[in-house]
């Protein structure tokens, strides 16, 4: 993929409009509002542990793409991108490896994952050319 498919408007300062351009920053949030839906078929004694670590992990994904854009560095960009990246396997974890089935596809999860995996590569590749 190319830098390019990430983004949905034309390139602007720093590369981006906006982190709301960014298809990864797009994905993550559909993942939060698809995790708040899980979370709601949770058991209520599950409110204050499962759910709660769920919900919280699950906003970090977005939220390190955002927080990292806005740093307007490259370098810093990669590592909250990766910071995302590991985040998206720890609900991952949650979601799959718990008391109840939630029947969750996780076709979603391996997608952004590819996804941030590659933009990191990229980004990590660029700032070697430019050493």
């Amino acid at each position: 993929m190319s830098e390019l498919d990430y983004i949905q408007e034309p390139k602007a300062t720093y590369g981006f409009q906006s982190y709301e351009n960014l298809l990864i920053w797009q994905k993550g949030m559909t993942l939060v509002n698809d995790i708040y839906k899980v979370c709601s078929s949770l058991p209520k004694s599950e409110d204050y542990v499962l759910a709660s670590q769920i919900k919280r992990v699950a906003i970090s994904i977005p939220s390190n793409i955002s927080e990292g854009w806005a740093r307007k560095s490259e370098k810093a960009f990669a590592n909250h991108l990766k910071i995302a990246f590991g985040s998206i396997h720890e609900v991952t974890t949650q979601l799959i490896n718990n008391l109840y089935h939630l029947g969750i596809d996780d076709t979603k999860y391996q997608e952004l994952s590819k996804m941030l995996n590659g933009f990191i590569k990229h980004l990590y590749t660029k700032q070697q050319r430019n050493s």
